[in-house]
């Protein structure tokens, strides 16, 4: 095939690579488009002429761009992506998004219309398919979660109102690293430069967010990744509930039949594990406790503070008075 007729083609695969992230440098493009990046310059002029707003900067640290502008391009996705988006919208209603339900449900039957023929059947499905949300979960504004997503992938500092668990308001300004989900609550992980140290910012407790529109490099995180330094933090957090078991069973076992998140860590000590929780309310730390007593395997209460201890002593005198009917 032509160069000429292999053009169109490519200045759609083009579109798609510039609207996937903010910047992207001619080297990047010419390896993904299998061209030179001389070819990458002459496309992006093609895009131009089409009144696509394309910027572009030169330099070491130069590259593309795809700005706003009145003429946007439809949006690009391929069959994975596609299917992708609509699984996403399905669960977005039990996500703990504020007003996002109908908004989803719409949004897909949007996707359903201008998508391909061969993908309609499944997303057709999609459409039909009900999130229950979960009752108690805090609401969550889905535009400033848009914001710190946004800033988290543009390496973007961000300020935003934040009130903790002890009711304190303050104003932080933060390097966003990453937003995560647990047990329907948002987080998000972000280095506070005030404080010299990471921190973990519940989502449902920031407000007035404002993107500070200067950049930062990122910095090497203090764990391997950021769900487990989630889990560290939650542990090494002074919550009022805390408790040390040592669990008769392989570590690896009893985290495998742990199947919720827990605030806690589970530590192999030879057969035996070690497992430690911490939590801000007593009923969510019997529950947990719980769910280690349900292995049915032995295990010793080595460490808690009074008020846990008699939670659990008569948690499980009230299950020996339990008679069947």
């Amino acid at each position: 095939m032509s160069a000429r007729k292999e053009m169109p083609g490519r200045l759609l695969r083009l579109l798609s690579l510039l609207q996937s992230r903010r910047e992207w440098s001619g080297r990047e493009l010419a390896e993904r488009l299998g061209v030179t990046e001389r070819t990458v310059r002459r496309d992006v002029e093609r895009l131009r002429a089409l009144d696509y707003p394309v910027t572009g900067t030169t330099g070491t640290a130069g590259g593309y761009r795809l700005g706003s502008g009145t003429t946007l391009p439809p949006l690009l996705l391929d069959d994975d992506e596609a299917i992708a988006v609509a699984l996403g919208l399905v669960s977005a209603g039990s996500g703990g998004l504020a007003g996002i339900a109908d908004s989803s449900m719409s949004a897909l039957a949007k996707l359903t219309q201008v998508l391909p023929a061969r993908l309609r059947p499944q997303l057709a499905a999609m459409s039909s398919a009900a999130a229950v949300p979960r009752r108690g979960i805090p609401q969550v504004d889905p535009d400033a979660l848009a914001t710190l997503a946004r800033c988290c992938r543009n390496h973007e500092i961000v300020a935003f109102d934040y009130v903790n668990r002890q009711d304190v308001s303050s104003r932080r300004r933060v390097e966003p690293h990453q937003l995560l989900t647990v047990s329907w609550h948002w987080y998000l992980l972000a280095f506070d430069p005030d404080r010299d140290d990471w921190r973990f910012f519940r989502v449902d407790r920031i407000s007035d967010v404002s993107p500070a529109l200067h950049r930062f490099v990122p910095r090497a995180m203090p764990a391997a990744d950021a769900a487990s330094y989630l889990v560290e933090s939650f542990t090494a957090a002074p919550y009022r509930h805390r408790v040390r078991l040592t669990v008769h069973l392989p570590a690896d076992e009893v985290a495998a039949n742990i199947h919720w998140f827990t605030p806690g860590r589970v530590v192999p000590a030879g057969d035996f594990c070690v497992v430690e929780f911490a939590v801000e309310t007593p009923s969510l730390l019997l529950q947990l406790v719980a769910g280690i007593v349900a292995l049915g395997a032995d295990f010793t209460v080595d460490e808690a503070s009074a008020e846990t201890a008699a939670l659990i002593t008569e948690a499980g005198r009230r299950l020996q008075s339990f008679t069947p009917r």
